[in-house]
């Protein structure tokens, strides 16, 4: 496992790291025993950065964290995010009141003192402007209930805008073979700020593993059947934003591009540890085996220019046209 350090926080961590939305909800049935089995896995492996959510089955995913807290000895980085609580979801919510609510329930879920790392969970675009908020959080960092803070982000012009702030330690952005905005101009900014980046979505919710096929069924509760078109959050967490048959006609497309021995999902998760300024990608497991085929992406060998070429050629032949511009 290689390692990269996340920004100003200083932390050492896996450029695979685990993102824990599905151990908790909206990616149809979970099973505990499979997620505490890929959580233990994943440290196995050398991975020690998890990323959660105190909205991911409502608490479930802080919680079964907690639990891997108590089962293993060994430290680790929790990084979890607060806002997505609130109802209605406005900028006006983002206030010192509902904040310390949310952080002080994040810390009983997970069971710990301080909070390792504490991001701004999509909030309006707005709020990225308005520095009283950042100021709320220093003063939390300052009573020794978050250690650090960062924003996670829908658009890469709130990326830029939020990094202006002295303190923001990390970014959190949609950034994969799908979505290659963030490679513009916000790589290099956030290398000059010293700001860690986490790339979620890593494998456009499937599409990236090469394993979804048109027939592929979801269950009711799994976004990938219910927010295609952006009815519940974002359009663009769910398959990046793409469109789901566009998405199919690129993973064929990328496939002659994979080293034998290699799967899609490595391939993907190798291609966004090309650029350095990403500090790791947060692909999601809910078993052990997704766990182990996640975590070899890091070993494996450079992509060539040719592969990076190829990518680069497949998103603007089939992608930019859908997502360049949205987000």
């Amino acid at each position: 496992m290689q390692h990269r350090t996340l920004g100003k926080t200083g932390y050492d961590v896996s450029t695979i790291s685990f993102g824990a939305w599905a151990i908790g909800g909206t990616w149809g049935q979970v099973d505990d025993v499979q997620s505490m089995a890929a959580l233990h896995r994943a440290l196995d492996l050398g991975i020690n950065l998890f990323d959660t959510a105190d909205v991911y089955g409502d608490g479930h995913s802080e919680r079964l964290i907690a639990r891997l807290r108590r089962e293993r000895p060994e430290p680790f980085t929790v990084a979890t995010k607060a806002g997505r609580r609130l109802d209605p979801h406005d900028a006006a919510g983002y206030n010192e009141k509902n904040l310390r609510g949310f952080i002080e329930r994040s810390l009983e879920n997970l069971e710990m003192d301080a909070l390792d790392l504490v991001q701004l969970h999509c909030p309006p675009t707005v709020l990225f402007s308005q520095p009283e908020v950042f100021g709320i959080l220093d003063g939390f960092v300052t009573e020794g209930l978050i250690r650090h803070y960062g924003v996670s982000v829908e658009l890469v012009d709130e990326a830029l805008e939020a990094i202006k702030h002295p303190n923001v330690a990390t970014v959190q952005i949609i950034f994969n073979a799908f979505r290659l905005k963030p490679a513009d101009t916000f790589l290099a900014a956030a290398r000059e700020a010293n700001v860690g980046i986490l790339a979620r979505v890593p494998l456009a919710s499937g599409l990236l593993t090469g394993k979804l096929r048109a027939d592929t069924p979801f269950e009711a509760d799994d976004h990938r059947a219910f927010n295609r078109s952006g009815e519940a959050f974002d359009k663009g967490e769910t398959f990046s934003g793409v469109d789901y048959e566009s998405g199919l006609d690129a993973v064929e497309r990328l496939r002659p591009l994979v080293p034998d021995g290699v799967t899609l999902a490595q391939f993907a998760l190798r291609w966004i540890l090309m650029f350095p300024e990403v500090t790791c990608a947060i692909p999601g497991a809910r078993n052990p085996q997704q766990v182990e085929s996640n975590a070899a992406a890091a070993d494996l060998p450079p992509l060539t220019g040719e592969q990076m070429a190829s990518v680069q050629a497949v998103y603007d032949d089939l992608i930019r046209a859908q997502v360049h511009g949205h987000w």
